[in-house]
Order: structure tokens, then sequence, then C-alpha cells
């Protein structure tokens, strides 16, 4: 049986161990929080690496290498965003990443990791739409809301030549017509390791109809 530290590997190749320990201290922080403020789905707990944080690090080969910052929309208890900043912390230092919700107690809960992990990461407690534009060279989403508003979320946040990455399952196809109605886009439907009906569409050239 392959151990979590493979699996990771497997997912994010050249995952240090110490990258390793700080995402076990990330998933035994979110088993101790979930029963207060219900950060993932009860059932899933026992299933933290693969439906949580391998599903959410799965993202982290494709991102460019000149990415200079990253915000996170909806990050609830850490997904994707999270996992990508401790990702990120060794291999790719610089980039700038932003974890938002509206939830103030989810964003303690994203303050405690951060802290407990020696991540660096800003967590801003807001609705995505009071916010002024990040123009972020990437945005991802995860669960937060239908492909037609991501797409608009982006457009806003995005700095010219940007790239949004959103874990969708199976009825992604469905959304994409819907989103089609109102918006320009290119778009590449990534296989996700995690999910054999799900994909990671990575969006571009964002403009409304």
């Amino acid at each position: 049986m392959r151990s979590e530290f493979e699996d990771l590997v497997r997912v994010a190749p050249d995952v240090s161990r110490e990258t390793f320990e700080k995402m076990a201290i990330y998933a035994d922080l979110l088993k101790k929080w979930n029963p207060k403020i219900n950060l993932v789905s009860g059932p899933t707990l026992d299933e933290i690496w693969h439906r949580h944080i391998l599903d959410s690090a799965q993202i982290y080969r494709h991102l460019p290498h000149d990415t200079a910052s990253l915000v996170d929309f909806g990050s609830g208890g850490g997904f994707p965003g999270m996992v990508l900043a401790i990702l990120a912390g060794r291999s790719k230092p610089d980039i700038k990443i932003t974890l938002v919700d509206s939830d103030q107690r989810k964003c303690a809960f994203l303050r405690n990791v951060a802290r407990e992990t020696a991540t660096s990461v800003e967590v801003a407690a807001a609705r995505i739409a009071d916010l002024p534009a990040f123009n972020a060279s990437v945005v991802t989403a995860r669960a937060l809301a239908p492909l037609t508003s991501l797409i608009g979320f982006a457009d806003h946040h995005l700095a010219e030549g940007g790239i949004a990455f959103f874990l969708k399952g199976q009825q992604a196809e469905n959304e994409l017509a819907e989103a089609r109605v109102r918006w320009f886009f290119d778009v590449e439907a990534l296989p996700s390791v995690t999910d054999s009906g799900g994909s990671i569409l990575k969006v571009e050239n964002i403009n409304a109809r």
C-alpha cells in the first residue's frame, strides 16, 4: 500500500519530507477544527488526503513557472489554496498567495494553519464581490459556484494573460455550455488524477459577450 507521502509525490512531484510534514499538520488541524465549524463534509474526514488534499494538490504542477500571485476564492477549509501555499513554500516561495472567504471562523482556521505550518499566505475575510481587483497571475476555486459565476470572478481579478483553474466534477460540460452563453474564453479540460469523472478546467482569454 502506498504511503500518504508517496501519494502526494505522485500528484505534486518533488515534494520534500518537510513539506509533507506541514501537510500532515494541516490535516490534523482540519480534523480538530471540523466538528466546530464544518470545514468539510463529516463523512469525508476519513478521506482527507484523497478527497481534499490530493485533489487540490494536482493543480500545482499546472501553475505557470512565472506565476507571481495566486488568489483562491471561497477557500473554506483551504482547498485548494492552502494546499497550494504549503506546496509553494519550498519550491515557489516568491508566489504571493491570497485566500478569500467570507466566513470569519474559516478565516481564523486558515490563519491558524498558516501559523502552525509556517506558511506565507494572506487571508482576506470578505465577499469576493466586495474586493478590488487583485490583478492576479492565477485564480483558483473548488466547489464554490457555477462556472458562469467563477469566470466572472476571474474576469475581474485576473491580470492580462492570467489563468484560472477550477476543479469541477461530472457536470463540467453542462457548466461550460451555460458559461459560453455569457462569456468568450479558451478552456482546456485537464483530467483529474483523483476523480475519474472530474477535471481541472484551465480557463484563459476571458471576454464578456
